[in-house]
């Protein structure tokens, strides 16, 4: 630990280079108390983000929510401040302990219902992320990787937001929400995917939580109750990988990378099954050029976690086996959330041909990292 400490103390890397052997596709970084509101733009920063207290919007139902925000209890700073907020207690703990090597954080916001206040909420985080945690004393390590925030439902001001910090050396990818109409297939969205593929970076999207009207709507309704809802998050990414395939947006764009982040994934072997079967039927209908199931393995990635398994964990590795998931997942922990997925308990549950592909090959080859690191004395390693 005294280590550690003395290399935080330094901020610089090492000469010493080691080979990347853990990616993390989602950590979940907070802002300090007063850091993100100067960098709202005017007047959305007076006259809508300042108009209420942010916690008025706070709704999320976990396990010890009064308690711990659903976060785990230790990631919350001996400062008072949120958990997640702390680069260098986020470092220890899931660098140095946990042995991730290179971490994407994808920095979170209730979303606003006019675009152009949400696109402002976007260009605050990723000014915040540059600063507060890109920078040179807070990244000295290398192992921070950020998103480019964008607000889709406005793809002109999205995809301008995508040139301005494209050619940030530690920006991995752009980071969309699902909830927004119409579905991502329409071509109104192509602004985004256009700007994307020009500079050849990812387009993500994280598992969100909107206005109850923008929430997934199943076709007999609302669920309910909240249990509900979280279940219904998997049949909104299912949409919207339909939509994806079956709208063209593939062949629009043949270069275009999508990951889905924290919407699980086991659903994807039926649906891909289902697709397939469709296609084959009514293929003469269609203008898409392959079978749905080859665009799902060529373009778009689902992180691990969360891992619904049975309990037979063997049915759990058939279906791994059945959906080739040394081609479709990245490796995820979701830190600091209470759902926390330590790399070396989850590396045990994944087919052994496939754990070197979704717990760094994939993520090097999705987010184009760096194959090696500085290097870290006394840091844990997953391999």
């Amino acid at each position: 630990m005294i280590q550690q400490s003395a290399q935080i103390s330094a901020r610089r890397p090492a000469e010493e280079h080691i080979a990347v052997r853990c990616v993390d596709s989602d950590v979940h970084p907070v802002p300090r108390s007063g850091e993100l509101v100067q960098y709202i733009p005017e007047p959305w920063r007076s006259q809508y983000f300042l108009t209420h207290k942010y916690a008025d919007l706070i709704y999320y139902d976990a396990p010890d929510y009064a308690h711990a925000f659903a976060m785990r209890v230790d990631t919350f700073p001996a400062d008072g401040e949120f958990a997640g907020s702390d680069p260098d207690l986020a470092f220890r703990q899931l660098i140095m302990e946990a042995g991730a090597d290179i971490a994407i954080l994808e920095p979170g916001a209730y979303p606003a219902r006019l675009a152009e206040a949400d696109h402002a909420m976007s260009q605050a985080l990723n000014d915040w992320q540059a600063n507060h945690w890109l920078d040179s004393h807070n990244n000295w390590h290398q192992r921070w990787r950020g998103s480019i925030c964008v607000s889709i439902e406005a793809p002109e001001l999205a995809a301008a937001e995508i040139e301005k910090w494209a050619g940030h050396p530690y920006m991995a990818q752009v980071l969309i929400k699902a909830e927004r109409r119409p579905s991502w297939g329409d071509p109104m969205y192509d602004p985004v995917w256009a700007a994307a593929t020009k500079h050849d970076i990812t387009v993500s999207c994280h598992l969100s939580r909107s206005h109850f009207e923008e929430l997934p709507i199943p076709p007999v309704g609302f669920p309910s109750y909240n249990h509900d809802f979280m279940v219904t998050y998997s049949l909104l990414a299912a949409n919207q990988v339909m939509s994806l395939v079956f709208d063209g947006v593939f062949d629009r764009f043949p270069t275009l990378r999508i990951v889905l982040v924290e919407h699980a994934f086991t659903w994807i072997l039926p649906l891909m099954w289902r697709m397939d079967a469709i296609y084959e039927a009514r293929k003469q209908w269609l203008d898409i050029k392959r079978k749905p199931s080859e665009y799902v393995k060529d373009h778009i990635k689902f992180t691990t976690q969360p891992l619904d398994y049975p309990e037979d964990k063997t049915e759990l590795s058939r279906a791994l086996e059945w959906m080739e998931c040394d081609k479709i997942l990245l490796y995820s922990s979701d830190y600091p959330h209470w759902t926390f997925d330590d790399p070396r308990w989850l590396v045990k549950h994944l087919p052994e041909h496939a754990r070197e592909a979704i717990m760094f090959r994939n993520g090097i080859a999705t987010y184009h990292l760096p194959e090696t690191v500085p290097a870290l004395e006394g840091q844990v390693r997953v391999f």
